[in-house]
């Protein structure tokens, strides 16, 4: 991935592109180095690096919702987003669920059931602040090997961090490690439970990452080896249902005795849950099981809420000690779709609503409250 820039005068410049090809590179792992943002830290946590990472869910575009977005002969979703772009861009690092591929009109845009959308929802959400996409999910393979190839050519032309769906073997093989200013690093694991019956051609599995036992084990020990901080993503459970499954709690167990430290859930299209999962050795994961919609043309009460969650990550040096990343501050500002008869569609936080948009506004946002911190209290939700 390519290192954003910035100007310098030329000297400067001629001294930077030495110091870059003085570096190595590791051929199994695809880096991005994080220049976005700073992180404000107390003069308590100066000693230790720290960095915030957010995560939002699925990215559900349904064609009303391009419809609604189109502008003669091209697309703007930013207008959308502008609520919260401020809380995506906030953090370190930002990753999103994109459950639609984004193939391009020229292999015909389509919604439900079987979705492909325009580039410029990619061009909206790397503006409004995200770093990551996971492109793992039940419709990775909608429109076949055609539209995931489309959409990676787009994520790399964008220098967009993508996990979970690639191009080739030799793609799937490299371990995507986002490298941030503070020394911290992030391995971005993705993986989806099935694909909707649509099958991979032949020796082409490489399309999209499946749910599986020994997979999961192995790569998360190739990241615990060379990242400080695992990110799992994992796209299950029962669509529609507010708390998650047997089979998902297990899977998460297992994950946790893995090492994964922080494990994001997606595909049921409604909030589930955050919870704290001991794995083995007493090492406690952040889970999610389910982040909901953050941006789709749902219409159901609980498909349109969704929400931005926020970890604080530090690395604590310890003198004669291996470095470790400690998980804390978890955060969530639940978000809301509104939209007038198919139209007018904008992601709002939940505690900025007013009567004109939802009707008890403030009673069903005290209900996502309660519903999130079901399993645990301190989780906190940012009003600014």
């Amino acid at each position: 991935m390519a290192i954003k820039k910035s100007i310098y005068f030329p000297v400067v410049l001629l001294l930077m592109l030495f110091l870059a090809g003085c570096q190595g590179s590791n051929p199994d792992t695809q880096v991005e180095n994080h220049k976005k943002k700073d992180t404000y830290l107390s003069e308590k946590d100066k000693m230790n690096k720290q960095i915030t990472l957010s995560a939002v869910g699925d990215i559900l575009i349904h064609d009303r919702v391009y419809d609604d977005a189109r502008v003669k002969d091209t697309f703007n979703f930013m207008p959308m987003l502008d609520r919260v772009d401020s809380y995506l861009k906030a953090s370190s690092v930002t990753f999103a669920n994109q459950e639609t591929m984004v193939g391009g009109e020229e292999i015909g845009l389509s919604g439900y059931p079987r979705f492909n959308s325009p580039y410029e929802i990619g061009e909206a959400l790397k503006k409004a602040g995200v770093d990551v996409v996971s492109l793992a999910n039940n419709h990775t393979l909608d429109h076949g090997e055609e539209a995931i190839h489309n959409a990676i050519n787009y994520w790399k032309e964008k220098d967009m961090m993508y996990t979970g769906a690639y191009e080739s073997k030799a793609d799937q093989g490299k371990l995507r490690i986002y490298e941030t200013n503070e020394d911290i690093s992030l391995a971005f694991l993705a993986y989806t439970y099935g694909t909707n019956g649509i099958t991979e051609p032949e020796n082409k599995d490489y399309l999209v990452n499946q749910i599986d036992e020994q997979q999961i084990a192995t790569e998360i020990a190739e990241a615990e080896k060379q990242a400080d901080v695992v990110v799992l993503s994992l796209h299950f459970g029962d669509e529609y249902e507010r708390l998650p499954n047997e089979r998902q709690k297990d899977l998460v167990q297992f994950a946790a005795d893995q090492g994964a430290d922080i494990i994001l859930g997606h595909h049921p299209h409604v909030l589930q849950p955050v919870e704290w999962v001991e794995g083995k050795g007493g090492k406690r994961s952040f889970v999610i099981y389910s982040l909901g919609n953050f941006f789709s043309g749902q219409d159901e009460f609980y498909r349109r809420i969704g929400g931005v969650l926020t970890l604080t990550l530090t690395k604590e040096e310890k003198k004669g000690e291996e470095a470790k990343v400690k998980i804390s501050n978890p955060q969530f500002l639940p978000t809301f779709v509104t939209f007038t008869n198919e139209s007018d569609y904008k992601v709002v936080p939940m505690y900025q609503l007013k009567e004109t948009d939802l009707p008890d506004a403030k009673k069903h946002y005290n209900e996502i409250k309660d519903h999130m911190t079901r399993w645990m209290e301190e989780l906190q939700f940012p009003e600014q």
